[in-house]
């Protein structure tokens, strides 16, 4: 399982980025994706994910209504557009891949992890 996530930047706040995440996980429809961040001295925090085949769609509070994610079955692709960018956005975004069902929000809930992409948003 490899997976490549790109799309980071610097952006002003109230700007937007989109995250892209290429899956190299077989068949694509039998994992369940996600997101992930991390800012520097804080544990890793939930984003977003998104379920195998249905597409249902699950947030934090913090980024729900400003934050899509979505998944491109034909590509192997995942994304995270991000809207209304603030500076507490900044972290590195990791892009996560699992065979459960709804995998939890937590961190060891997700088997695969890629390597990750920064997201800096400044005032």
């Amino acid at each position: 399982v490899q997976l490549q996530a790109s799309g980071g930047g610097l952006v002003q706040a109230g700007g937007s980025l989109r995250l892209s995440c290429a899956a190299s996980v077989g068949h694509f429809s039998l994992w369940s994706m996600g997101w992930f961040r991390q800012s520097p001295g804080k544990e890793r925090e939930f984003v977003s994910r998104i379920s195998k085949v249905q597409g249902l769609t699950l947030y934090a509070d913090s980024v729900k209504g400003r934050f899509t994610i979505s998944r491109d079955y034909s590509n192997n692709m995942l994304y995270l557009q991000m809207n209304d960018l603030k500076p507490e956005d900044t972290a590195v975004y990791y892009c996560v891949a699992d065979r459960g069902s709804f995998p939890a929000t937590t961190p060891t809930a997700w088997n695969y992890w890629g390597q990750g992409t920064q997201v800096t948003v400044s005032s």
